[in-house]
């Protein structure tokens, strides 16, 4: 299990992180977090603390939205901020070519190419926040208000 620490994705988030604040480190979990109640479980954590990181595709670009695991991300309210007529998630491949990372396992920070940020403001509900790390068995643990600094995201009501 240790050896997914040495994987690239993940490396990118460990360097992410020790930039922004050396005192926060992934952790690799015995069992899979590749879904919001799959990490809860394994973290004994409610599944609502745990960040969901999608990426949604509009005509031309694309954004990541972190909302909190027991919630969906409102593509209409999104469509709404972004005054968008098409928006959809992105497919697997996009999100593998875009961020670096494979569903299951993507981070809020870290990613190969430069991402607004959307933080859904339900997540504000936890002191504490657990988010992927680059790989679905691999998580951080990190305040709410760190990861709006270190997402540099904006706060956004984008759930349902």
């Amino acid at each position: 299990m240790e050896d997914l620490l040495l994987k690239e994705p993940v490396q990118r988030v460990v360097k992410k992180l020790s930039e922004f604040d050396n005192s926060i480190k992934v952790t690799v979990l015995d069992s899979s977090a590749r879904t919001a109640s799959d990490a809860a479980q394994s973290l004994n954590t409610e599944v609502g603390s745990i960040v969901k990181s999608l990426l949604l595709r509009s005509k031309n670009s694309f954004l990541l939205c972190l909302v909190a695991g027991d919630k969906r991300c409102s593509l209409n309210k999104v469509k709404k901020i972004l005054n968008e007529k098409d928006l959809s998630m992105a497919s697997a491949d996009q999100v593998k070519e875009i961020t670096g990372f494979t569903i299951g396992g993507v981070s809020p920070i870290g990613h190969i190419t430069r991402l607004n940020v959307y933080i859904d403001g339900s997540l504000e509900r936890f002191a504490n926040v657990f988010a992927a790390g680059g790989h679905p068995n691999v998580i951080f643990k990190i305040q709410f208000k760190k990861l709006i600094e270190i997402t540099k995201g904006t706060i956004k009501e984008i759930s349902e």
